[in-house]
Parts: structure tokens; C-alpha cells; sequence
């Protein structure tokens, strides 16, 4: 203990490789203690946190003095409001309308202490059938990135492929569901943040996309993150690649919120006996969960049985409009 912190605090301490992935859980129920230093000693990691009583009963809480952290200088600090951004490694995504105002914001980061080698503001909307966007470089010169997300690492160019960060609890509430044996099929995977955590559960994965590089990023993270002996990577369109494993699935994901209905007879046509489908959809908020439920009975028919088990809101997504996930069971009838 270095006790030099006013006084003792209670610290979540788990092995250095649970570290990352137990951050982020702190991190996203708000307990981390952002005033003291997270430490480690002995190949274990001890991370601070604001209230024992609310820390997961899953985590063991012990009593620690660790130095009191240097207070970083932030883009508020320097901006004099809090800005809006998005990190994915040291790659850093601003959405500014304003030429002027960008330029204020991406000079404020590269002066802060926020680790950063590129600011980039969006160009363009997502577009295309790779689903990818222009992008303006206000600081530094390339666009390609190392993301870490709860534990594990994905290199990709977001000039080049489709990722966003804010995916990244929802990615991890249904990686959780994954047990070890299973078989996955994700049928749009980008470059892997779904196919990579599950076959490091232990399934046997199979992961589609139809861009080149995103595929290449696929094959590249599996081997980073040392899944590539249970992920396969597949380059092309998800409709004839899945003729290769009908009837394979234990589990689907369908993370192609606009047109994923239009995939659905894929979806069916790649399930087993029992088969656990993650739908996403983007509906309006009077019903976010009807129209993807009845797309799916009709594409499952008399075939199987449809039981969708979580109906969860994602995110809003626009003015009255909301992305949606439907966890449904299919049980071959």
C-alpha cells in the first residue's frame, strides 16, 4: 500500500487479466473512484471505487490506500464547457458542424491529457452497402486505431470499415449469454467486436461480412486476441455464405439494424434444433418491437416455434425512433 491517499478506500481487486473487463463494469455502473490511482501488485489489479455496498457480490472488495491521482487537465478545462466526443483508441471522433468551432475543439484535445494522435470530425453520414463515412483529419494524419473493449483489442481504419463504441455495452450484455461449446454465426461482423469476445468464451464462431477490409481486421483481431483456432472469418454476402452451414446455429447475430428483416429466411435457414436469434431493428417508439417479432414468425413459419425472450431498447436513435434488439428463441417444431 503506498499510503499516500488522506485515507483508506475500498478497492475492487481482481487478477491483472480480469482488469480491463471489470473496469469497464465499474466503469458503466459509475463506481469507479476517479480520485485515486488504480494500482497493481502481485498480478493483481486493484481499482478504487466510490460506494463498497453497490460492487457486484461476483467481486471481492478489500481496504486500500492508493496515491491520490493527479488531476488531468481536460478538454472542459481548457474549452471552458464540455465538449461531445467519442474515443476508439487514441483515434478521437468530434461531430461539428461549425469549420471554426471543430478546429477549437480538436486543438483543446491534442492539449489536454487525453491520450490522442488523431482528431477527426464526421464528413458524411454512413453510407453504402461497407457502411462506412467521410471523415475531415483536424490533428494528426491517419485514421486507423487499436480499440480495447472490455478485455479485448481490435485494430481497424474507421475510413474504412463500420465500428462505433457506443455499441459496446449492448455487444457485451450479449457476449455474456454465450456459453463455451456453443456454435455462433454472426452474419454482418465487421471487424469482429461480437465474433471475437464469443469465441473467446469458448464457441465455435463463424463470422460474415461483405467488405474486404473489414474482413481482413476480422482475421487480424481474431489472431490478436488468440481466437483464430475457433473463429472462422467469411468474405462475401452472408445469403450464400450461409449455405454452407444450415442448420449449424446455436446462435445468430443480426447486427444490421436497417435491413436485418431482410435477412431473416438467412437466419431461419442457419438454425439448428434450438437456436437463440439477436435481432436489431430501428422502429419508431410507438412500437420498436412489433414489426421485427412478425418479420420473424413469418420467416420462421411452421418450421419452428418463435419465443422472443428480451425485448431490450439499445439506444435512441433519432426523433421518436429507437434501436432495438429482440433476444428470441427458435425451437425446431
Amino acid at each position: 500500500m503506498s499510503g499516500s491517499g488522506v485515507d483508506p478506500v475500498p478497492c475492487v481487486r481482481v487478477p491483472v487479466e480480469r482488469g480491463e473487463e471489470t473496469r469497464q463494469a465499474l466503469a458503466d455502473r459509475g463506481l469507479l473512484a476517479g480520485d485515486r490511482e488504480i494500482e497493481v501488485d502481485d498480478g493483481r489489479i486493484y481499482l478504487p471505487v466510490t460506494d463498497a455496498a453497490a460492487v457486484p457480490a461476483e467481486f471481492a472488495v478489500v481496504e486500500r490506500d492508493p496515491e491520490t491521482r493527479r488531476q488531468h487537465r481536460t478538454p472542459a478545462d481548457i474549452l471552458g464547457y464540455e465538449p461531445t466526443y467519442e474515443r476508439l483508441g487514441r483515434v478521437i471522433v468530434v461531430d461539428e458542424d461549425d469549420p471554426e468551432r471543430a478546429r477549437e475543439l480538436a486543438d483543446a484535445l491534442v492539449e489536454s491529457d487525453i491520450p490522442c494522435e488523431t482528431v477527426v470530425n464526421r464528413a458524411s453520414k454512413v453510407r453504402g452497402e461497407y457502411r462506412v463515412r467521410d471523415w475531415e483529419v483536424l490533428a494528426g494524419d491517419g485514421t486507423e486505431t487499436v480499440h480495447r473493449e472490455y478485455g479485448h483489442e481490435f485494430r481497424l481504419d474507421i475510413a474504412e470499415v463500420y465500428f462505433s463504441p457506443r455499441l459496446a455495452t449492448e455487444r457485451h450484455r450479449v457476449v455474456e449469454q454465450v456459453a463455451a461449446g456453443e456454435r455462433a454465426f454472426d452474419m454482418f461482423a465487421g471487424v469482429g467486436p461480437f465474433a471475437v469476445p464469443m469465441a473467446a468464451r469458448g464457441a465455435e464462431v463463424v463470422a460474415c461480412d461483405l467488405n474486404p477490409r473489414a474482413v481482413e481486421y476480422l482475421r487480424e483481431n481474431a489472431r490478436r486476441n488468440s481466437v483464430e483456432a475457433r473463429l472462422t472469418a467469411v468474405e462475401g454476402d452472408v445469403r450464400e455464405a450461409a449455405r454452407e452451414y444450415e442448420g449449424w446455429a446455436d446462435r445468430v447475430v443480426m447486427n444490421l439494424p436497417h435491413t436485418a428483416s431482410d435477412f431473416l429466411d438467412t437466419a431461419v435457414a442457419l438454425a439448428g434444433e434450438s437456436c437463440t436469434l439477436h435481432v436489431y431493428d430501428i422502429q419508431h417508439e410507438d412500437d420498436p418491437f412489433g414489426p421485427a417479432t412478425e418479420a420473424l414468425r413469418a420467416a420462421a413459419g411452421d418450421e419452428y416455434a418463435v419465443t422472443v425472450e428480451t425485448e431490450h431498447v439499445v439506444r435512441s436513435y433519432a426523433p421518436h425512433e429507437v434501436n432495438v434488439c429482440l433476444d428470441a428463441r427458435l425451437e425446431r417444431v
